[in-house]
């Protein structure tokens, strides 16, 4: 009998990696930007963020916690599919991960990457490092297909939505009516951002149709059409480098000199509340917003939501649907529409090198290994 999962025999949870004590970080940090050319008193300077959280960024416990409620929405489908999980730059890391996999008889597993959109850091980068891994386990490697992003879908909408509305509701109520929306993510040079996707211009794209469908959803269910922005936090690059502006310090500046006095801060950009997050909005953000005499909430991430764990597990079965060449209607949120199941050649390309990466229309094949 056909599974609805077939041909997947694993789901795959694909992320980025944190350091869990003290003694992890720098160690951590020089995974992150080896081949960068970052001096070390920079990663002393970032290590500071995390060693002001007991040196644990919080990402590594809410893949955890992801898991674990993917795990349980499958056992409520009745769905019978182990569920692993692979970091980019910390334990447990891709290729052992892999490895792990292919002993227990894994043979073509499904990736879900947790990074809702188009860009190199948020997508080839991850794809490069599946390409490595799959590399470095060699022959008896499983076949790995990559998920389609999931900001296309209406579960991730809601998720966020539910956010919002909650963050205005940590308001002085006085404010709430006319409190306006702040969507933040993360910046990146604009270069990245100029050949993000497969025709360019897929990162910003991608955010305010997230950020149009999540207010829509929160006009309706509030009674109020909020004015909202996108801006960005987490710049790394140097000055001569341009990056994507506005800052979320800035903008809350601004807007306060125009006189706004009541924000909600909607993470859109972030899966789950990871070290920006709980650094740069919770820490930094807040603290201008109550420098400058402004109201201001964080609206939850979409995290562990009950929507966006039925979005993973929707991805992952349209996937297997598709590939059991099955008629498929995707759900989707409308324009820019959604991501490809297989990137297109060229897509998000590497800024600093050529490097081969799965899950590609141009992935170079391997001999052990089909790499759709």
């Amino acid at each position: 009998m056909v599974s609805i999962t077939d041909p997947y025999d694993a789901l795959l949870v694909v992320s980025f990696g944190g350091p869990e004590g003290q003694d992890d970080v720098i160690p951590f940090l020089e995974n992150v930007t080896r081949g960068k050319g970052i001096p070390p008193e920079r990663l002393e300077e970032v290590g500071e963020h995390y060693r002001a959280f007991g040196g644990r960024s919080p990402i590594n416990d809410q893949n955890r916690a992801l898991i674990a409620n993917l795990e349980h929405e499958l056992a409520e489908r009745n769905i019978s599919l182990p569920v692993y999980w692979g970091n980019r730059n910390w334990h447990p890391y891709l290729a052992d991960e892999l490895a792990r996999m292919r002993d227990d008889g894994v043979t073509r597993a499904a990736a879900f990457i947790t990074s809702a959109y188009d860009s190199y850091s948020g997508c080839r980068q991850y794809r490069e490092d599946l390409w490595r891994a799959v590399e470095a386990v060699g022959p008896g490697a499983p076949r790995i297909d990559r998920l389609r992003h999931s900001f296309d879908h209406p579960g991730f909408i809601t998720a966020n939505a539910d956010g919002v509305v909650g963050a205005l509701g940590d308001l002085p109520p006085s404010t709430t009516q006319r409190a306006r929306i702040v969507y933040v993510t993360h910046s990146i040079p604009v270069t990245m951002a100029e050949t993000s996707g497969p025709t360019g211009g897929a990162y910003v794209a991608q955010h305010l149709a997230v950020a149009d469908a999540v207010s829509a959803q929160v006009a309706a269910r509030t009674g109020v059409t909020r004015e909202y922005d996108l801006v960005y936090c987490s710049r790394s690059g140097p000055p001569s480098m341009p990056w994507l502006e506005p800052d979320v310090n800035d903008h809350l500046a601004a807007l306060a000199a125009d006189g706004v006095d009541a924000v909600v801060l909607a993470p859109i950009g972030f899966l789950s509340d990871h070290m920006e997050v709980a650094y740069d909005l919770d820490t930094e953000a807040l603290a201008t917003a109550k420098d400058l005499g402004m109201a201001a909430a964080r609206a939850a991430t979409a995290g562990t939501h009950p929507d966006f764990v039925d979005t993973v597990v929707d991805l992952l079965l349209e996937r297997a649907a598709v590939e059991r060449g099955e008629s498929v209607v995707r759900a989707s949120i409308g324009a820019p529409g959604p991501a490809r199941d297989v990137c297109a050649p060229g897509c998000c390309p590497n800024p600093r090198a050529d490097i081969p990466a799965l899950c590609g229309e141009d992935t170079p094949p391997l001999p052990w290994a089909a790499t759709k």
